[in-house]
């Protein structure tokens, strides 16, 4: 997609079997489902309970996509990891598939960190991947990691690495720095995305590349559609109905919610398992939250019979 029109991404959910083993089958399936709604697949992202697996574990769940026939173009995998080598790992992988790029959060576990230790990092990770396909979305989401990434630090590694820096997700929830990174960044060479759907009209409007949201897990086709029409009259009023929807699942633990929401709507149970120390929403959570969308129109179209492997 263009950014005229809008791009969104989703960090999708991860199902889990009975042993809490990811499911490639119904991973697939969901991507596929996602795709077909004009989704990106921000897999392995913070929704994605990404750092509750292993390296291997994502790399088989990305070699099950591509080998599932999804168009790696629409894949852009979120590599971070506080070792380096591990992310180097994955992010080779990622490039050698042919993804359209890779999210990177930065090293989350040490705090107060310096922007020359950072610098250092992401250096080392572009060096030893060394490749000039590499194209590196930053993951800037202080609420979880702490590890915030200033726009000294962004400028030097964009003027250190032309091409290869590509983009930022800013999932800080502080639309005034979002907008402080499309004033100074955007552009062509460089997409800033809105970490939630509820700045994607702002975000567009102001120059930047749409949103990377976890409720696109569960409301794609909405999302979507607000970015394909985000400069037509009833854009705002779009933009307040997928609000409505976000604060429905916001009022729960959002992953739990979503795969809640997911194993209802798609009639697969399973979807429901979460990795510890997540737990899974209850049977009240549950009915309460599918009672709220229902009483808003809100579905899943297509979901249905998608979803078992």
């Amino acid at each position: 997609m263009s950014q005229s029109c809008g791009d969104v991404w989703s960090p999708v959910i991860t199902p889990f079997g009975a042993a809490l083993a990811p499911n490639p089958q119904r991973f697939v399936s969901h991507c596929r489902w996602l795709a077909s709604n004009g989704v990106g697949l921000a897999v392995f992202g913070t929704n994605s309970e990404a750092n509750s697996m292993t390296v291997a574990e994502k790399q088989g769940l990305l070699e099950a996509l591509v080998e599932g026939g999804v168009d790696p173009v629409r894949v852009m995998p979120g590599t971070g990891d506080c070792a380096i080598d591990d992310c180097v790992s994955l992010t080779r992988e990622a490039v050698a598939a042919g993804c359209a790029g890779v999210l990177m959060l930065p090293p989350f576990y040490y705090k107060g960190v310096s922007d020359e230790g950072l610098f250092r990092y992401y250096s080392e990770v572009i060096n030893r991947v060394g490749d000039s396909r590499l194209r590196i979305y930053l993951y800037h989401i202080p609420p979880v990691t702490q590890v915030p990434l200033s726009l000294k630090l962004i400028e030097r590694l964009r003027e250190a690495f032309p091409g290869v820096i590509a983009g930022i997700k800013d999932s800080g929830g502080d639309w005034a720095h979002t907008q402080a990174l499309v004033e100074r960044f955007g552009g062509e060479d460089f997409a800033v995305y809105a970490g939630s759907e509820r700045f994607l009209l702002d975000t567009l409007r102001a120059g930047g590349a749409g949103c990377i949201s976890a409720t696109a897990n569960v409301n794609p086709a909405a999302i979507v559609e607000l970015a394909r029409r985000w400069q037509e009259d009833d854009a705002d009023e779009r933009q307040q109905g997928l609000n409505v929807i976000r604060n429905l699942f916001e009022e729960y633990q959002l992953i739990p919610a979503m795969k809640a929401a997911t194993a209802h709507f798609s009639g697969a149970n399973e979807w429901r398992r979460v990795r510890p120390p997540l737990v899974e929403s209850d049977d009240s959570q549950t009915s309460t939250l599918v009672s709220a969308l229902e009483a808003q129109g809100f579905q899943m179209k297509g979901l249905k019979g998608t979803n078992h492997g």
